[in-house]
């Protein structure tokens, strides 16, 4: 089926497709800060209204955690449904002194609009919207039914959406595929289809000493410091080569088939641009593996942030009563987030030297995934994906996780075609987040052709 009508309707309405977009990233949907929850309200409400606005019956979904919006057009009996998936809710913007512009004022800088969410996933998910908007203005029908699920729990551990999916089994969202933009294209002009995401345990943990603050020359030498405990347990959590020295933490991960490690050496990559990218001399990582392969189908454990004692201008000489850390393990097939987490757990108390004690807690996880990337429903979605970049999608594996993956995988048992539209530099959770223009328009376009695709299927 030609997709002529409707692409030429979405050529014509760039400019008020990207003025929309521009409106949904002013909302600062910043989940994890409870300070922000109006606002994550705020813009449940908006996607809603663009849903009705594309020709869906919507709803808010309203519950345990932040807001679900949920959206259906199912006039195309007999014909395939595909389920498209996406979060409206936002990475924090610290440290904003870094951002050029206000976090939350979109700018376009040359080919690229600049904003938190441009990329993760506002700019992404937006573009499946504007897509079915636009053939439904035209055509008034779909050539497939469609379902929408864009949740407001993405960046803070999806607990919401997953209790959903699993209580709703498969009835209401019953699809015949999933389709997901929420990731990096191998590069410009070259698109990727995603077969493999990492899971995720994210750890909080603190060390308790004193009853309170101590003076460092009075009680230094006595006591023990909870910050140097902290040092050293965090140092025992790797070696100088980057390898996980956590008791079991390896024992149950899948290694790399032959064939994966041969396609990921095939995919465009220079080790001295990526470092030049990130600004660092060099690169650091498990030894016996390549880059490609350290960053998509290899475990980590890193530390994200430290806290503890005196950090105001000036001297304070204090032994502080307790100090903490957030540390994440992004995980591969065949380990569990709740084995790591344990795992993690009892290596850290025994790390914990005598004067101290330990509190570890689990801030967030996520199971890591493979899905099946062969089928009808796959070779119509890499056609579509062709038909606009130029470019057949390469297989890959990603270092990324999204929770709502695995249940998705889990409980509606159908393909997941995760198709994203964004750039490895694109700084997503980072200042100065982007989204390049043109990939919003082309994802828009993407969109056109899948569901065309898709309908011609018998």
């Amino acid at each position: 089926m030609s997709s002529a009508d409707v692409l030429a309707a979405v050529d014509r309405d760039c400019d008020r497709f990207l003025a929309e977009l521009k409106d949904y990233l002013r909302i600062p949907s910043i989940s994890t800060d409870p300070e922000y929850a109006g606002e994550v309200e705020r813009c449940s409400d908006f996607v809603a209204e663009r849903m009705r606005e594309a020709g869906l019956e919507a709803e808010i979904i309203r519950g345990e955690g932040h807001p679900i919006v949920f959206g259906e057009w199912l006039g195309a009996e007999g014909r395939p449904t595909l389920l498209f998936y996406g979060h409206y809710d936002v990475q924090p913007v610290d440290p904003v002194e870094e951002w050029r512009h206000p976090p939350f004022e979109p700018t376009v800088e040359g080919t690229n609009l600049v904003a938190r969410g441009a990329t993760d996933d506002k700019g992404q998910s937006f573009a499946h919207l504007k897509a079915v908007g636009a053939m439904l203005g035209e055509r008034g029908e779909l050539p497939v039914n469609v379902k929408f699920i864009v949740e407001g729990e993405e960046e803070c551990g999806g607990e919401a959406i997953d209790a959903y999916v699993r209580a709703d089994a498969g009835e209401r969202l019953a699809c015949d595929a999933v389709v997901i933009s929420d990731s990096s294209m191998i590069g410009p002009g070259q698109p990727s289809l995603l077969y493999g995401l990492r899971g995720l345990s994210y750890m909080e943990l603190e060390v308790l000493g004193p009853n309170r603050d101590l003076h460092s020359g009075t009680f230094g030498g006595a006591v023990e410091n909870p910050l140097n405990a902290l040092g050293g347990i965090l140092a025992s959590l790797k070696d100088s080569d980057g390898r996980i020295l956590i008791p079991g933490f390896y024992d149950t991960v899948r290694p790399l088939e032959a064939w994966e490690r041969e396609e990921m050496s095939k995919l465009p990559h220079d080790d001295a641009d990526y470092a030049a990218d990130v600004g660092v001399e060099a690169l650091h990582g498990e030894p016996g593996y390549t880059t490609r392969e350290r960053t998509g189908a290899r475990p980590t454990c890193d530390v994200h942030g430290v806290w503890g004692g005196y950090q105001a201008p000036g001297a304070k000489t204090v032994l502080p009563a307790r100090g903490g850390a957030k540390v994440s393990m992004r995980l591969v097939p065949d380990q569990d987030p709740q084995e790591i987490a344990a795992l993690f757990a009892a290596h850290v108390q025994a790390a914990a030297p005598a004067g101290t004690r330990v509190e570890v807690r689990t801030l967030s996880s996520a199971e890591p995934v493979l899905v099946d990337a062969t089928g009808p429903l796959v070779e119509a979605a890499m056609a579509a994906m062709a038909d606009v970049w130029g470019s057949v999608p390469l297989r890959v594996r990603e270092g990324g996780s999204i929770p709502i993956v695995s249940t998705f995988a889990d409980i509606l048992k159908v393909p997941i075609l995760l198709l994203g539209f964004g750039l490895a530099d694109d700084r997503l959770h980072s200042p100065n987040e982007k989204f390049t223009i043109s990939h919003f328009f082309d994802g828009i376009r993407s969109t056109v052709r899948l569901l065309d695709r898709v309908g011609e299927i018998d």
